[in-house]
């Protein structure tokens, strides 16, 4: 439960940076989203909570492919000394990810430019 907390309270501080508001969140169903600390910290935050439909790949699909990936590129890419030395690798491989690494998906171009940035305010919080 907490850990689902501090993440979405994370999230919400990197894309008020970017200058974007949150409205609303999606989630699955599991017991961490569903507890009361969630609810209490969606509502305090007035985000609107979406959950997938169960067993409804299609609703997660994207959510399933990143995670994918990110044990292909990421977790199991290479070999950790430890699990401390992987742990610090993710915030490099998550930036590199989201705003440096082409996707297929979205026609060779970035996550980051599906959020609508103008190229100079993206250059100004990338630097």
């Amino acid at each position: 439960k907490e850990s689902a907390v501090a993440f979405l309270k994370a999230a919400i501080v990197y894309y008020e940076r970017l200058g974007i508001t949150v409205q609303r969140v999606m989630t699955d169903n599991g017991s961490c989203y569903r507890s009361r600390a969630f609810a209490r910290i969606c509502k305090r935050l007035k985000l609107k909570h979406i959950f997938t439909r169960p067993y409804t790949p299609k609703t997660n699909g994207k959510a399933e492919r990143f995670i994918k990936t990110a044990l292909g590129e990421w977790a199991y890419a290479q070999a950790y000394e430890n699990s401390e030395q992987r742990a610090l690798e993710l915030p490099i491989w998550t930036h590199r990810y989201n705003w440096h690494r082409p996707h297929g998906s979205l026609k060779a171009r970035t996550p980051i430019s599906r959020l609508g940035l103008d190229e100079d305010n993206l250059l100004r919080l990338h630097s």
